[in-house]
């Protein structure tokens, strides 16, 4: 420990979970009780996630990929359907649109707010959709009225809110805009438990499908059945237990994150484009993504003085799954001039200004 402790001395981190003693003696009470996977700790987690999202239904799973597999496969999204998806985000997006035997058809993305282009939508639309998987990106909630609007009744609006829990659209929880809300609880994300996720979702005949899909398709209402082949995509207690005392101080976490971003722009707000929330909305905040036409250079110069950064996300027409399609100019632009800061309730002001100072030589 006192090794790891001196490496990591002055290093800046890319992120850091808020997790400490609550969260060890939670996952020490899980390990005694013996139950450690289905137990009474997914159902609370999920009760607090329904909460959080202000929906009726929650249902805890793996990881945010596997939130968005089972929503796209509980809408019987498959062979010879499109679904709709930003060209850029992180690839689990579309990649679970492939993995159910559907088509992801790429959509430009606005280079300023990197959400999806909405004016670019509707013209993506054929009799084939199915579906739209809308991003709100790094917690900027998307415009969901004007997405509405984009398409024809009866095209599915999904939310990939993997960034987004505690975002707010018109003072409506993102997570319950859609059909279905996917969030992930990876590392970086506000709330974590390790690896983890949820489908938050108004539709009990929806959550039921989701339920079953996690477990195996497992139907237990009149003794043992599988109509549909499900997945084993369930989430322990063992885990529930790092991500409940969390979603209890959800609020806490939150505002530290926003007095971490609202330095970060105080800061840098003159010197390269720095993320916002649309009017009227509220950011999530799960990263700070600033753009800047030198971003490789900055990349490299924040390494190279202990600060850990990292690029926005992906341009999905660049990697060779998805190269058929394109070309995308805000998708190009914002992963070429996308860069993740360090970001998470830790850092000091301190911390703060040496990162505006590293980076700003490269603005």
């Amino acid at each position: 420990m006192v090794q790891r402790a001196a490496a990591d001395a002055g290093l800046i981190r890319l992120g850091r979970p808020d997790v400490g003693a609550e969260e060890l003696a939670a996952v020490a009470a899980v390990l005694e009780s013996g139950q450690l996977t289905m137990g009474p700790l997914v159902d609370e987690l999920e009760r607090l996630v329904a909460d959080a999202c202000e929906v009726p239904h929650a249902v805890a799973v793996s990881s945010g990929t596997a939130a968005l597999h089972l929503a796209v496969l509980a809408l019987e999204i498959g062979p010879g359907d499109e679904v709709i998806v930003p060209a850029y985000t992180f690839p689990a997006t579309a990649n679970v649109v492939a993995l159910a035997g559907a088509r992801p058809v790429l959509v430009d993305v606005d280079p300023a707010t990197m959400n999806l282009d909405l004016a670019r939508v509707q013209a993506a639309v054929t009799p084939r959709t199915k579906a739209v998987l809308a991003v709100h990106l790094f917690g900027r909630p998307l415009d969901w009225e004007a997405l509405e609007g984009a398409v024809p009744e009866g095209v599915a609006l999904l939310e990939d809110a993997a960034g987004a829990l505690g975002a707010r659209y018109r003072g409506r929880a993102c997570g319950s805009l859609g059909a279905a809300g996917c969030l992930s609880f990876h590392p970086r994300k506000t709330v974590t438990t390790g690896e983890g996720g949820a489908v938050t979702t108004a539709d009990a005949g929806l959550a039921d499908a989701i339920r079953s899909g996690r477990h195996h398709g497992i139907e237990t209402r009149e003794g043992f059945d599988i109509a549909v082949p499900g997945t084993n995509y369930r989430l322990s207690d063992i885990l529930c237990a790092v991500g409940i005392p969390q979603l209890r101080r959800l609020p806490e976490l939150l505002a530290a994150r926003r007095r971490a971003a609202a330095g970060y722009t105080e800061r840098l707000a003159d010197a390269v484009l720095t993320p916002a929330a649309d009017p009227g909305d509220e950011h999530g905040w799960q990263a700070y993504v600033v753009q800047l036409d030198r971003r490789d250079d900055a990349l490299t110069g924040l390494r190279a003085q202990g600060i850990e950064a990292q690029i926005g996300t992906y341009a999905l027409h660049h990697l060779s799954a998805y190269r058929d399609q394109g070309p995308f100019r805000g998708a190009d632009a914002a992963f070429a001039r996308a860069l993740a800061l360090p970001f998470h309730g830790f850092l000091s002001d301190g911390d703060l200004d040496r990162v505006a100072e590293a980076l700003r030589p490269y603005a």
